[in-house]
């Protein structure tokens, strides 16, 4: 038996217990190798895409300002859970402690939120450069994407600072065992024994601007997009400007679609288990096919990744 002052202050837990897969030993395993490869390639995916937006002089373009950001975003976003989700794969003890479950919810609603923002902003960048691509450079100026992605972030962090805010203070009356493979906010008000009413609306109320609102200006540029590429009379013209937005609206269509499943329905339309694998995905799996996803399709990506190689086996060479 534990003693009370062991894993517990007052009401509150020093540590919470992940369930993850831990009722299904033989995924457990298969889950650490499914997801440790994709995400050691997918932090050289995200890391070289920083660095060739950066270096390469032929990139210094508003829309790899927003492609640079996602992808710090994405290596912080599966940075915040992986790693963790990992060691309670192989680990017999499977814990997390309070203040850690705590920066975790925090980090991860903040970057989510802000994905949400930064892939409406790409959006805008996609139609400004297909509907008006003469006055682009005017529209899309360096400081005007500049302030667009901090707006992005900054509303993120807003977002995250509530609900901690709304959290940290709930009770759990001795509930320690997580239904979930990392800690975030709705997690946390399901595992709560306090009244959760405000935590409930605040987090649909904000997730319901966070969520849709993006996604429906996502939505109105592509509509513009596609009637804007429809009187254009070359085919080739038109495959051209639709390949500039497929691998945005294929990041789109991987975020989005789980994220309104798991937070735009009632909690009790889907079962835990379903709850769990779709947090999952959209969390870790979607950042981790981002670099990917771009870089085969850019072939200006492609070129400064292969000259950034080049140079970087050159000099090992000598």
């Amino acid at each position: 038996m534990r003693s009370d002052n062991e894993s517990f202050l007052g009401d509150t837990p020093n540590y919470f217990i992940p369930l993850g897969a831990s009722d299904r030993p033989w995924l457990q395993l298969t889950l650490f190798g499914i997801l440790l490869v994709p995400y050691v390639l997918a932090m050289l995916g995200n890391i070289s895409i920083i660095l060739v937006s950066k270096l390469g002089p032929q990139l210094q373009h508003p829309m790899y300002i927003f492609l640079s950001n996602l992808s710090f975003l994405d290596l912080c976003y599966t940075t915040t859970t992986v790693p963790q989700v990992l060691v309670n794969t192989v680990i017999s003890r499977k814990t997390i402690s309070y203040g850690g479950c705590t920066v975790q919810y925090a980090f991860f609603h903040w970057l989510g939120c802000t994905e949400c923002i930064l892939l409406a902003t790409m959006a805008l960048d996609r139609y400004v450069a297909i509907c008006v691509p003469l006055r682009y450079a005017l529209i899309m100026h360096r400081t005007l994407c500049k302030q667009l992605v901090l707006a992005a972030w900054l509303s993120g962090f807003g977002n995250s600072l509530v609900q901690v805010i709304l959290t940290v203070p709930l009770l759990f009356c001795g509930r320690q065992v997580l239904n979930n493979f990392f800690c975030e906010v709705s997690a946390m008000i399901k595992l709560s024994c306090a009244d959760t009413t405000v935590n409930d609306v605040t987090l649909a109320v904000l997730l319901a601007f966070l969520v849709p609102v993006p996604l429906s200006l996502i939505l109105l540029s592509y509509g513009f997009f596609a009637c804007a590429v429809l009187r254009i009379p070359s085919s080739t013209g038109r495959h051209k400007d639709v390949g500039t937005c497929f691998s945005h609206q294929v990041v789109v269509s991987l975020f989005y679609l789980p994220a309104m499943y798991m937070y735009l329905q009632p909690p009790s339309s889907y079962s835990q288990d379903v709850a769990k694998f779709i947090s999952l995905f959209y969390s870790i799996i979607t950042p981790i096919l981002n670099p990917f996803i771009y870089t085969l399709r850019n072939k200006d990506m492609k070129g400064a990744l292969k000259r950034l190689l080049s140079r970087i086996s050159f000099l090992h060479r000598q």
